[in-house]
């Protein structure tokens, strides 16, 4: 199949390319996967928003924030909040930043998944273990 693409467009693909050192092709079907990701149309718009956003960086920036983890001291907080929730013994205020705390990891498993989709659709055979290794 082909498909003709208007030379503006063709231009701007083509400055990408180079600033990247990818192909045309490769930048278009990044474009391309980008734009069908349908998965994302039930999240919040703000969500949809920052993770399409990270098609447009790089591999290494993309690993870079791949390698975000909770901080140990809200890791702990949360464990403990977890299980006086199980108990029913936690205040309102207490339930609040529980919930806060599991939107946080939420989102920052969502988006090192989104980050790994990008990366394994761009070719990088070290995806999983970069990403995974991480969480």
């Amino acid at each position: 199949m082909q498909i003709t693409i208007p030379e503006n467009i063709l231009t701007r693909l083509s400055q990408l390319a180079a600033r990247r050192h990818q192909s045309v092709e490769d930048i278009l079907s990044d474009r391309l996967f980008t734009a069908l990701d349908d998965e994302l149309d039930d999240l919040p718009t703000n969500e949809q928003a920052e993770l399409r956003a990270l098609h447009h960086l790089s591999d290494d920036t993309l690993k870079f924030i791949a390698a975000e983890k909770i901080t140990p001291e809200n890791q702990t907080l949360l464990t403990q909040l977890m299980v006086r929730n199980s108990e029913g013994t936690l205040s309102q205020s207490e339930r609040a930043k529980l919930a806060a705390l599991v939107e946080r990891g939420d989102q920052l498993m969502l988006r090192k998944a989104e980050i790994a989709a990008i990366l394994a659709n761009r070719g990088d055979e070290e995806v999983h273990s970069d990403v995974s290794s991480h969480a």
